[in-house]
C-alpha cells in the first residue's frame, strides 16, 4: 500500500515518499475486471449478480434537496480518469475498492465544482470530517453500494482486493448503508469502509472476511485514523 502521507499523482508509481507498492489501474478496466493479457491479478472470484429490483429503489433515494430548498436532486457523477481524488491525487478509476463523492453547499471543493471526489471511502469520511470543522455544510455523501454491482475479489501479492465501480449507478446516499469496516478485502487504500444498501449483504460480507458492521452514524474520526494506520 501507499504511505498514506504520499499522492500518487496520475497513477504513477512513483510518490512523494518513495516508491508506491499497491496496484494500479493500467492493469485493469474501470469496471474492475483485470485486462486481458496483463498477467498482474490472478484468483479472480465472481461473487455474484445481486438483485437488481432493490438497489434500484435505493439508488432512486440517493440524493437531496438543493441548498436553495428546490427540488433540484444532487446527483453522483460517473468519474472518469479526468478525475483525482481530493486526498492522494489518485485517479479513481484506475483503483480497486469503493470511491466516494461529496457535495458541499456553496464550496469549491479543491478549487473545482462539486462533488469532491474520492479513491477510497475512508479517506472521503477524514476529508469530511475537516471540512465540517471547518464550517462547510455538507448535502450529500455517495458511496459505492455493493449491493447493487456485480463486483469481483481478485488477489494480488497476497492481498485480496474488491472491484471499483464508478457510474452514476453504482452509488446510493452514505447515510443508508451499512458499512463493513477493516475487513481483509482490500481497495485503494488499503482496509477500508465497504458499504452495502442491503444489511444483509453487509452481515453476510462480514461473516466470510472479517471486519466490523457500522451504521455511517457511527463511523468516527477514531475509525477513521484507525484505519488509516494499517
Amino acid at each position: 500500500m501507499c504511505d498514506r502521507h504520499s499522492s500518487c499523482v496520475r497513477g504513477q508509481h512513483n510518490t512523494r515518499g518513495g516508491q508506491c507498492d499497491h496496484p494500479h489501474g493500467d492493469q485493469r478496466d474501470t469496471d474492475g475486471r483485470a485486462r486481458e493479457g496483463s498477467g498482474e491479478w490472478s484468483g479472480l472470484l465472481t461473487r455474484r449478480t445481486v438483485l437488481a429490483g432493490g438497489t434500484a429503489v435505493a439508488a432512486s433515494l440517493a440524493g437531496c434537496l438543493g441548498s436553495d430548498g428546490d427540488e433540484d436532486v444532487l446527483e453522483p457523477l460517473s468519474l472518469t480518469r479526468d478525475d483525482e481524488c481530493e486526498v492522494c491525487g489518485m485517479i479513481i478509476p484506475n483503483h480497486p475498492g469503493p470511491t466516494a463523492q461529496v457535495f458541499y453547499a456553496e464550496q469549491t471543493p479543491s478549487g473545482h465544482a462539486n462533488p469532491a471526489r474520492f479513491c477510497s471511502t475512508w479517506e472521503a469520511f477524514q476529508y469530511d470530517f475537516e471540512r465540517q470543522n471547518e464550517g462547510w455544510n455538507r448535502e450529500v455523501f455517495y458511496v459505492t453500494d455493493y449491493s447493487s454491482v456485480d463486483y469481483e475479489l481478485t488477489t494480488d501479492a497476497g492481498d485480496t482486493l474488491i472491484s471499483t465501480h464508478v457510474e452514476s449507478d453504482d452509488y446510493v446516499d452514505a447515510t443508508t448503508v451499512t458499512f463493513v469496516a477493516g475487513s481483509e478485502v482490500k481497495g485503494a487504500m488499503g482496509r477500508d469502509l465497504i458499504g452495502f444498501s442491503e444489511q444483509g449483504d453487509a452481515e453476510q460480507f462480514q461473516s466470510e472476511y472479517g471486519g466490523t458492521v457500522v451504521a455511517f452514524e457511527d463511523v468516527t474520526e477514531q475509525t477513521i485514523a484507525e484505519l488509516s494506520s494499517i
